[in-house]
């Protein structure tokens, strides 16, 4: 697996960025049973650089805590196997990895939002790479039931690598 992993800002939380999103990513990766090793792409940005991308991306003109950039069009969440009519298309030629999209965090967002719920900054960024690889394998939170399937499946993925809601 590969994480190619970015920080454009001079923002340090004091957290090992890589070492957790490598531990989130696996884990996420195994939840759902990839058969494939992957490629996922990580910008860590401030708020200005993610509201600047929500705004060219989403037409929001506002700071956001992450964006998901699937490369995969799934017809159904979680089922990795349409990849597998268009290898060219979906697969790293140098690698042999499935590229799975690209993750934007706002390390802005983490600081305040772990503050806002109350849970340590590990826990915030380990979160926010759950849910969005969960978008990268094709899940969304559109409807209310969507929403409550995506939080179950993010409590368990970061309960499995020990990151409760408390995680010091």
């Amino acid at each position: 697996m590969t994480i190619l992993l970015d920080n454009e800002t001079d923002i340090s939380l004091g957290i090992e960025y890589e070492k957790i999103a490598d531990k989130v990513v696996n884990a996420c990766l195994d939840y759902l049973n990839c058969p494939y090793e992957c490629e996922v792409n990580i910008l860590l940005t401030d708020n200005a650089g993610i509201k600047e991308v929500n705004k060219q991306t989403r037409n929001i003109d506002k700071e956001t805590d992450v964006l998901s950039f699937p490369s995969i069009d799934y017809e159904t969440p979680g089922d990795f196997s349409i990849v597998e009519n268009d290898v060219s298309s979906y697969f790293n030629s140098d690698s042999g990895e499935l590229i799975l999209g690209d993750i934007m965090i706002s390390l802005d967002k983490v600081a305040e939002q772990s503050e806002t719920y109350g849970h340590s900054l590990t826990r915030e960024y380990a979160f926010l790479i759950a849910h969005s690889m969960l978008h990268l394998s094709g899940y969304d939170h559109i409807d209310e039931e969507e929403r409550m399937d995506m939080e179950r499946m993010q409590d368990e993925i970061l309960l499995s690598i020990g990151y409760s809601r408390d995680y010091e």
